[in-house]
């Protein structure tokens, strides 16, 4: 009699030589049932220790799909590629279409709030007004490989139009930029911790898969810092490269 874990091997081994390919939609539980000679609880179980591992996602109504893993690479370029005003992309776009994929960052809800944590990161007062823009960063049509909330001063978001619901052409950096605040300089912090119950739901992924975390402030020329950004995604999703790293000494 095969056992879960042996079926679960056999399955993920037809994924990795390309059997299932991303996206596509494994056989049902009565036909992997009669083609493995196995129980409804054996299929059930198989099934869950791929989930648990990252390797498919499972849906109530869609079936069991062959999860994308393909790390997307988010390099420091993507920052200086759209600071010009009037571009089309921003950096999600610039990076998913470097890759030959296409990506989109979508905006999910514009709220005006107050986070005496995040005004400090903004360096103003703890009542100050601020406007969150939170984003979801997709490969279409419904690949939700990041989950992004950005903070800003709500003055900046007016004169930049960040206040709004329409989509930012261009990309923020643009944005900024033609208000007469180029971004000049930004520190990520990175970080890597399980989900949380939210996250793993929103990703599709279970508790064993860990998400990398990346705090963002970016300053102007003058040092003053124009927003804030933390992010959360799948570990094996994002690849983030930090080229041409000045390593001399007082430097």
């Amino acid at each position: 009699m095969t056992s879960s874990g042996t079926l679960a091997a056999v399955l993920r081994a037809a994924i990795d030589d390309g059997q299932y390919r991303p996206g596509d939609r494994l056989p049902t539980n009565p036909a992997l049932m009669a083609e493995y000679g196995v129980s409804k609880a054996t299929v059930t179980k198989a099934i869950s220790e791929l989930a648990a591992d990252g390797i498919v996602v499972t849906a109530r109504r869609g079936g069991t799909r062959v999860r994308h893993r393909t790390p997307i690479r988010l390099s420091v370029s993507r920052y200086r590629q759209v600071l010009t005003p009037g571009g089309s992309k921003g950096p999600w776009e610039t990076a998913t279409e470097a890759a030959g994929l296409d990506g989109e960052m979508r905006l999910i809800d514009v709220s005006e709030v107050r986070d005496p944590e995040i005004a400090q990161l903004l360096e103003s007062a703890s009542d100050v007004d601020l406007v969150r823009r939170y984003r979801h960063a997709i490969i279409r049509p419904d690949d939700l490989v990041q989950i992004q909330y950005a903070w800003y001063l709500a003055s900046d978001a007016r004169d930049t139009g960040l206040d709004g619901t329409d989509k930012v052409v261009g990309g923020i950096y643009g944005a900024l930029t033609a208000a007469g605040r180029p971004p000049a300089s930004a520190t990520e912090r990175i970080g890597i911790r399980p989900p949380t119950e939210e996250e793993a739901a929103l990703l599709q992924i279970s508790g064993r898969v860990p998400v990398i975390t990346v705090e963002r402030i970016t300053v102007d020329a003058a040092g003053a810092p124009v927003e804030v950004v933390r992010a959360v995604a799948p570990a094996d999703r994002i690849e983030y490269t930090y080229e041409g790293l000045d390593v001399r000494k007082g430097a």
